[in-house]
């Protein structure tokens, strides 16, 4: 575990005083060789983000079931490293922190490999890890995907990678789902997410939430559910601004309800198991890996063809500032479908991720806000039609 600071300072003015510091006890990913990762392996279920292997850094997989990711160059490493020390901390008496806890991955620490000791690894709890069959959506929220320290340059370069996230608010990276009659995954890229538009985002959500065979509608439900409750946090907190920060979505995609707790006594026991097929393609505004035949099937025919009778979003209202959002009409809505009992929350699971863009504040997270509102309006249009 990192040392824990002195002085008992905020989260903010910390973050702070870790951006302005220049340098980090992590040097990038030099291409080791994976027989010098004390057993450590490439994170198998990733779909987003740094990919060892590919990139120069990666998440790995630890023997004892964590995740390890790789201090990004400073000052975001160091950022990332004090938010979750500061969250997790022992002493952390913060109510707000405290309250973020149950939404983010649970942290344990750093880790360094005796190979490589210039290396520093967050050492992290592997949402995937009780799941047999593990559904995985990564999905970048926010109204700017730059923080305020961006140059120019950068800010132009991820406005350009997605025009439509300052009305939007989030944006898919990518998703792996299972697909039980036929025991294969199918998969979609950051290449199919920048191609969904205004009035194809509930059709392209739809696919995480579709088994081949039918729309998975209570999960959409817990969804919905896990959703609400974190919008609720940043409803409550005016310290914190989030940039670049993502929503994990998993949920276990074998028939029935497999959670396999058998599996957390036995160190990666899962993923000893025969693999299914991976149908990964690189995905195009043109083109899509999941236009297997069959794939809508169960699907509203609104969603099966890509038009929807009333766009998820309304984004030509004004709320009297100059910016669009959506409407508010119905924002508490009568899911009459969505039966949540208490005792299937653990059937999904919805964390933040990435804290490498952390900015201390004195106001609301209007655009992390209005990123997740959107995003509920978008799964309640899964759900309703």
């Amino acid at each position: 575990m990192s040392e824990k600071p002195k002085e008992k300072n905020s989260l903010a003015l910390e973050i702070q005083k870790t951006a302005a510091q220049g340098s980090c006890q992590s040097q990038a990913q030099d291409g080791k060789s994976q027989s010098r990762l004390n057993g450590c392996v490439p994170l198998s279920h990733q779909v987003a983000g740094h990919k060892y292997g590919i990139d120069k850094m990666g998440i790995l997989q630890h023997p004892d079931g964590t995740v390890l990711k790789q201090l990004q160059p400073p000052p975001r490493g160091l950022r990332e490293l004090q938010f979750y020390t500061q969250v997790f901390g022992e002493d952390c008496s913060d109510p707000q922190l405290l309250a973020l806890r149950p939404h983010l991955p649970r942290f344990y620490g750093t880790w360094v490999s005796p190979d490589t000791p210039n290396d520093l690894y967050l050492k992290l709890e592997d949402i995937t890890r009780r799941f047999s069959r593990p559904c995985i959506m990564d999905i970048k929220v926010g109204r700017r995907s730059y923080d305020p320290l961006a140059s120019p340059s950068k800010r132009e370069q991820q406005i350009r990678k997605y025009p439509l996230m300052e009305e939007i608010g989030f944006l898919l990276l990518g998703m792996r789902v299972y697909h039980p009659s036929r025991d294969c995954y199918i998969c979609h890229d950051q290449f199919f997410g920048r191609s969904l538009v205004k009035d194809t985002l509930a059709r392209g959500l739809a696919r995480f939430f579709h088994d081949g065979e039918k729309l998975r509608k209570q999960t959409v439900c817990l969804c919905i559910r896990k959703v609400r409750n974190i919008l609720q946090w940043f409803e409550s907190q005016k310290q914190l601004h989030f940039y670049a920060s993502s929503l994990l979505f998993v949920y276990d995609g074998a028939s029935g309800v497999h959670m396999a707790t058998e599996h957390n006594n036995n160190n990666n026991k899962h993923h000893q198991h025969q693999q299914p097929q991976d149908l990964s393609r690189t995905d195009s505004p043109a083109k899509s890996s999941c236009d297997e035949e069959g794939w809508a099937e169960g699907l509203p025919e609104s969603l099966q063809n890509g038009v929807q009778t009333g766009s998820p979003l309304n984004l030509e209202q004004s709320n009297g500032n100059g910016e669009t959002v959506m409407e508010e009409e119905g924002k508490e809505r009568d899911l009459s479908e969505c039966f949540v009992d208490e005792g299937d929350e653990g059937d999904m699971e919805v964390r933040m991720i990435d804290f490498a863009h952390i900015f201390p504040s004195q106001t609301p997270d209007e655009g992390y806000m209005h990123g997740l509102r959107n995003l509920l309006s978008v799964l309640e249009k899964i759900l309703q039609d």
